[in-house]
């Protein structure tokens, strides 16, 4: 489930961030590379686990289930997170820097 979700994420964000050119101003890159590490964090550690339990690796409970999902969904908020701070740090547009200079 984790790896399903951040691989949504990552096509996701990959095909925003290939068709508008605003997008790559905004950094929409920076969490391309995060969902695309995290989906292959998430496919080896899928791989490994296959390895180890065989067979029952595609039989989960449903607890195991549920806890993949929100495992998935705390990875993309923490994701979205950083890129917001990235964004508000690197600040493409100057927005934080003229609304602090006119505040003076």
């Amino acid at each position: 489930m984790t790896l399903l979700i951040t691989v949504i994420a990552a096509v996701t964000c990959t095909a925003i961030w290939y068709s508008n050119p605003k997008a790559r101003e905004l950094k929409v890159g920076t969490l391309c590379w995060m969902f695309w590490g995290a989906s292959i964090m998430w496919f080896v550690d899928a791989v490994v686990e296959y390895l180890e339990i065989g067979a029952e690796f595609f039989e989960p409970s449903g607890a195991d289930m549920l806890n993949d999902l929100y495992l998935g969904l705390s990875v993309v908020a923490l994701g979205l997170v950083i890129w917001i701070v990235v964004l508000l740090i690197k600040d493409p547009e100057k927005i934080i820097r003229k609304t602090v200079l006119t505040h003076r």
